[in-house]
């Protein structure tokens, strides 16, 4: 299979990175979307800009935002599997917009390409750090153009030095134990779902645990995750990318023996 060039893209982002986000960082005007979540116009500005570069350069792939409609979204999946030679981007234009709007350095831009429903191309682009994490399929995940080795990576097997942990959104009575047993050194919230993958890949984290992030969160970064040696798999025993809209939840680790633990801990059945 032929993917587009990573080269061009990566560059890409950064440009419109540079010109639609970095200049408006700590002093954005911002509104409430209908399900709560905040949205600022950069994140317009940011998804109108990468809509007509991508189509400019790739115009055979369809594009599947955050900022569209929950219909124009399922339509652009459905008209997918109906043409299976197909594909289409699915891109978060900003992740961590309350990051961004309050003015806290944690938001990245986050692209996917998917074609035949399944991920072929991550990238994700934090611009405060400049730091590009990407990833093709089957070929190995990379940040800022050095490959990621998770043969160098340490960890506590038992008490996990960092893990990242959303407390809100999981299960209540998991979130009890959590909080209760504390089988963990410590606990962080970074508010960019986007760069907790990214930061999992690259060994900041030892721990990811999620109870539901939305298919632009996970699409590039559970595959550039996967491509640098983890291993992930979501509450309700299945994959987490499954080229759904539905809401996935997230258990993740780059030790084997480690995510084992963790998963035996919270008791998901793996044997579905």
């Amino acid at each position: 299979m032929t993917f587009p060039d990573i080269e061009k893209l990566k560059l890409l982002v950064k440009d419109a990175a540079k010109d639609e986000l970095l200049k408006d960082f700590g002093h954005s005007e911002f509104e409430y979307k209908s399900d709560g979540s905040v949205v600022t116009p950069a994140d317009l500005a940011m998804q109108n800009r990468l809509e007509c570069e991508l189509k400019q350069h790739w115009p055979m792939y369809e594009i599947l935002g955050e900022e569209m409609t929950d219909e124009q979204q399922q339509a652009v999946i459905e008209n997918s599997r109906v043409n299976d030679s197909s594909g289409y981007w699915c891109i978060d234009p900003l992740d961590g917009t309350s990051n961004y709007a309050a003015g806290l350095p944690f938001f990245a831009v986050s692209i996917a390409l998917i074609i035949e429903n399944k991920q072929q191309v991550g990238l994700i682009y934090d611009p405060i750090r400049d730091e590009m994490f990407t990833a093709i399929a089957g070929q190995g995940a990379y940040l800022n153009d050095k490959r990621i080795d998770h043969s160098t990576m340490v960890f506590v097997e038992n008490k996990p030095v960092v893990a990242e942990i959303d407390l809100k959104r999981l299960p209540e009575s998991l979130a009890v134990k959590l909080v209760t047993e504390r089988i963990f050194a410590s606990q962080r919230n970074i508010g960019s779902s986007a760069i907790d993958w990214c930061w999992m890949a690259a060994g900041r984290f030892d721990i990811y645990l999620h109870g539901g992030q939305k298919m632009w969160d996970y699409a590039a970064g559970s595959l550039i995750f996967k491509e640098a040696g983890g291993q992930s798999i979501s509450l309700d025993a299945e994959a987490v990318f499954r080229g759904q809209l539905e809401v996935r939840s997230v258990l993740a680790c780059h030790d084997e023996k480690l995510f084992k633990h963790w998963y035996q801990w919270i008791n998901i059945p793996l044997d579905r």
